[in-house]
């Protein structure tokens, strides 16, 4: 008998989570070599391997959707991992950071598409959600990329390319949206069922939205040390060390790509810590330094890790 053919791999969206930890940790090494003049080749080298995980996905989303739009559809459509494909604009503005040094032009080419997604698919599954009929149960961290991570990397991506004032106008839509759903995802959290070992990888989101804040902001104003920048990082400490806290429960499920969850805020407050440091303040100073090595190991420990299973297929 003739073997039959392999089933094909669906690649979700989720999987764009990989370029937010991946940038992340580039945008953190260049931070460092200008703070601790640490080699910049690492960060460049980071943000390259960020860019060409990127492009792959990019291209085989793009034609998995033109194989089998049932498939994309029905993740469009799905309550939890609905949301996820707002990484594909989220991650394509943090590659705006990486390739603004190099070319403004190709920068500007990204921010366009991406905030052009960004609104699209924030707009329309907002708009969904406001018809209700819509489970108590499914509201997880999910939510937060795309009315939250989206606005607040848009906003990152304009101050970079020297718009302040339209990045501010993102990072409010990012703010005021991320207050809004941040008691109705906790009250979930503590008052419903007990969240499913497989779904808890996604509580790496809920660690993110003050940290990404706060390196939005200090993308608008590169030098500040304002005391909102303070506090919006040390709640997002405080989320990472409560993560650590609940490290083995979190850990329940076998490892998948969907850990990457918790990169974008891990590899957030490593950049907003550098750049506090950068500025002058002391705490900053202090504390950079231990999460500067624990991002480098966590990442790199999910990069070998992710690596395995892509070899093994």
């Amino acid at each position: 008998m003739p073997n039959k053919p392999r089933p094909r791999t669906t690649i979700p969206a989720s999987y764009f989570g990989m370029v937010l930890g991946l940038s992340g940790l580039g945008q953190s090494w260049r931070v460092a070599h200008s703070l601790w003049e640490l080699p910049s080749i690492i960060g460049e080298t980071l943000l390259l391997v960020a860019i060409l995980v990127w492009l792959l996905l990019l291209f085989t989303y793009i034609a998995q959707a033109i194989r089998t739009p049932s498939a994309v559809y029905e993740e469009f459509r799905h309550p939890v991992q609905g949301s996820t494909p707002a990484l594909i604009g989220i991650s394509t503005l943090l590659i705006v950071l990486a390739v603004q040094p190099y070319s403004r032009h190709l920068a500007w080419a990204l921010t366009a598409v991406g905030i052009m997604w960004h609104l699209f698919f924030s707009l329309w599954h907002n708009g969904a959600l406001w018809k209700g009929y819509r489970q108590k149960i499914d509201s997880v961290p999910t939510l937060y990329l795309p009315t939250v991570a989206g606005n607040f990397t848009s906003a990152a991506a304009l101050g970079s390319l020297g718009y302040p004032d339209w990045g501010w106008l993102f990072l409010g839509a990012g703010m005021f949206s991320w207050l809004a759903l941040e008691s109705l995802i906790i009250q979930r959290l503590w008052q419903e069922n007990e969240l499913p070992s497989a779904q808890r990888p996604l509580l790496g989101i809920q660690f993110a939205p003050p940290v990404v804040c706060a390196m939005a902001w200090l993308a608008i104003e590169p030098s500040s040390h304002d005391h909102w920048i303070l506090m919006l990082w040390g709640y997002g400490l405080y989320q990472l060390l409560l993560g650590i806290r609940l490290g083995k429960w979190l850990g329940a499920e076998s490892f998948a790509p969907s850990y990457w969850a918790y990169t974008f805020g891990i590899a957030s407050a490593t950049v907003s810590g550098l750049k506090l440091a950068l500025a002058g303040v002391s705490t900053a100073e202090l504390i950079a330094i231990p999460v500067f090595i624990g991002a480098n190991l966590f990442i790199g420990y999910l990069s070998i890790r992710t690596l395995r299973i892509f070899v093994a297929r």
